[in-house]
This record gives structure tokens, C-alpha cells and sequence, in this order.
């Protein structure tokens, strides 16, 4: 496989970062396959992609070339673990890697993962934080098996900031450590807030599969980073909350009523900037599950199915909008 990587642009780069001698290098150990589907179910990973990735794993460890890469790979995912945007990440692999292509990250994420508990302990994350949080694996693999029906993972490097100590689940919605970017950092300052670009600040998710974006919902999940992220990381004070999401695009308000969950969530944030090149994909993806089917074969059962198809149909598009506000007293 690693001739396909090599022919890679993207891959070639990673397994090039890979090879700094700054990085320390870490024990990867998979485990065997009697233990491997218990951690998996763990995981979350859905029954339906057990058979494969065990299947896999005795591929993976019978081929020295790929279990020193896998050794490698997890170094490199964890080096200076906590640290926002560190790490070398790990990139998708080429359609002619095949399914372990798909599915090498797994491996990756499990090999990591005593390591990954270790640095929960130390900060003394609460076990059914850790284990909800890490969960998220098994979210990414049914997303991928909804929109192909094969096991895999669309987006390898999204779980990166779960296992690396970045992001955490809290109830309803996801919060990941990150920093003020250059335009949003500057609409922070001008409100009056202590901060500006680059700064910490906690970038908000939200996943499939955990029920509505309600109010209370949202309310509770605020209510627990605010406490989390004070008890867990108390020397880096997260003042404001960001989004980047199509989520944020002012134009939903056009369509869906302002009692409703999309228009209250965006009500929360005051709005930096909207992105200039229209991301249509994204709405398609995330409220039908994918992009492959028709447009006019897809249902306009909800709101905000009807929302995102009507605007298209008239010729409109769909852009992401970029907004923040204060977690914390100015």
C-alpha cells in the first residue's frame, strides 16, 4: 500500500511530516482479535463493520511495512497531544488503496487510544466523558456506511481532534479547543471582548445522531463546557465560542419559521463574516446524508429538507457563515 500513498500528493506529504526526528515515537499496539471487537463496540462502531475490520487487522499485522507504519502514524497523530492543531493528522487515502485505505484510520485511532485515555486521566476528564467523546469514531464509520454502505471513514482526519485531546462531547453539542482566526478574531476585539486573533476560544460542532438542536439542548451543553473547560484546562481561559457552519447562513431565516431550532441556534451567535464561495454540498450532505442521489429524488418531508432544496431550485446557494459570542464576563 505504501507505493499507492507515495503517488499521493496529499499522502506523500503526510508520510514526508511523518518522518521528523522531532517526534518522539510511541508504542502502537493493536489489539489482538479477541479483544479487538469489545473495544471496538466501545467505540461505538456499528456490529455491521465488525467482521471487516477484524478481517483487516490480520492484514494490517501481517505486513511489517504496514504495522511500522501504523506505529508511525499514531507517533505522529499524538505528537504534542492537547496542543491545538498539532499532531501530522492523517490524510484520505486514494480510491486504489482499497478498504484498508478506508479503514487504515481505525487502526490508527484504536493503536492510540491507551495513549489517548492516559492524557484524559491526567487531566482528569470524567471516564463517560472520555468514552462519549471517543465514541464519535463509531458515529464517523455509520455516517460513512449511510451515504456508501461500506465501511469506512469519509473524513480520517475529523476523529484526530477527538483522540488528540482537542475536542470533547457535552452533551447535545461537541466543543473543540482551537483559536480565533484572523476575521473573526478582529470582530471579537472591536465588540469590547479580551481577546482577538489567535486566541483561545472554543469552536462548536454538531453531530448527527444525537436528536434535535433544541434550546434546552443547547443550553445544557453551554451550561457543561463552561464548567468543563474551567475545571479541565483552567489555564487557558476559552472567553468566546465560535461556529463556522452553513448552519450560520442568514438566508435559512428566509425559510424556516424563527421559533424554529436553526433559527434559535443562529440567534445565539453574532455573525463575523460569511464565506464568499458557495459550499452547496455541505446542506445536501448533512440533512440528506450524502450528495449522490438526484436532487428531485430527494424528500421534502421537513422543514429544512424543503428549505435547502427550494433555495437551490431558484437558483440560490448555500454559504457558510462564521460567527462567535462571549462565553465568559468581558
Amino acid at each position: 500500500m505504501l507505493d499507492v500513498l507515495k503517488s499521493d500528493e496529499a499522502c506523500a506529504a503526510w508520510l514526508a511530516a511523518l518522518d521528523d526526528t522531532a517526534i518522539p515515537q510511541l508504542a502502537a499496539v493493536l489489539p489482538d482479535g479477541l479483544e479487538l471487537p469489545d473495544v471496538l463496540l466501545d467505540l461505538a462502531v456499528p456490529h455491521e463493520d465488525i467482521g471487516q475490520l477484524l478481517a483487516l487487522r490480520r492484514e494490517v499485522a501481517a505486513s511489517p511495512e504496514l504495522v511500522e507504519l501504523l506505529g508511525r502514524a499514531v507517533s505522529g497523530l499524538l505528537w504534542r497531544i492537547g496542543e491545538p492543531g498539532e499532531g501530522t493528522g492523517l490524510p484520505v487515502f486514494p480510491a486504489a488503496a482499497g478498504a484498508l485505505g478506508r479503514c487504515f484510520a481505525v487502526f490508527v485511532f484504536v493503536a492510540a487510544l491507551p495513549h489517548v485515555r492516559a492524557y484524559h486521566r491526567e487531566r482528569g476528564i470524567p471516564d463517560d466523558v472520555s468514552r462519549r467523546t471517543l465514541a464519535d469514531l463509531g458515529r464517523n464509520l455509520a455516517v460513512h456506511r449511510r451515504r456508501f454502505g461500506t465501511t469506512g471513514l469519509l473524513v480520517p482526519w475529523w476523529p484526530t481532534r477527538h483522540f488528540r485531546g482537542e475536542l470533547y462531547q457535552l452533551g447535545r453539542l461537541q466543543f473543540e479547543r482551537a483559536r480565533l482566526g484572523e476575521r473573526t478574531g478582529r470582530a471579537v476585539a472591536a465588540a469590547g471582548v479580551a481577546a482577538g486573533p489567535g486566541d483561545p476560544c472554543l469552536s462548536v460542532h454538531i453531530p448527527d445522531f444525537r436528536g434535535p438542536l433544541s434550546p434546552e439542548a443547547c443550553d445544557d451543553s453551554l451550561a457543561r463546557a463552561r464548567a468543563f473547560f474551567a475545571r479541565h484546562f483552567p489555564e487557558t481561559p476559552h472567553r468566546v465560542a465560535v461556529c463556522h457552519s452553513w448552519l450560520l447562513d442568514g438566508q435559512l431565516k428566509r425559510y424556516l419559521p424563527a421559533d424554529s431550532n436553526i433559527v434559535r441556534f443562529q440567534d445565539r451567535f453574532r455573525i463575523a463574516y460569511t464565506g464568499a464561495e458557495a459550499e452547496d454540498d455541505t446542506p445536501v450532505a448533512f440533512v440528506f446524508g450524502g450528495t449522490e442521489t438526484p436532487r428531485e429524488r430527494l424528500p421534502r418531508r421537513t422543514s429544512v429538507q424543503r428549505a435547502v432544496l427550494d433555495h437551490l431550485d431558484a437558483g440560490g446557494h448555500w454559504y457558510a457563515g462564521h460567527g462567535w459570542f462571549p462565553l465568559l464576563p468581558a
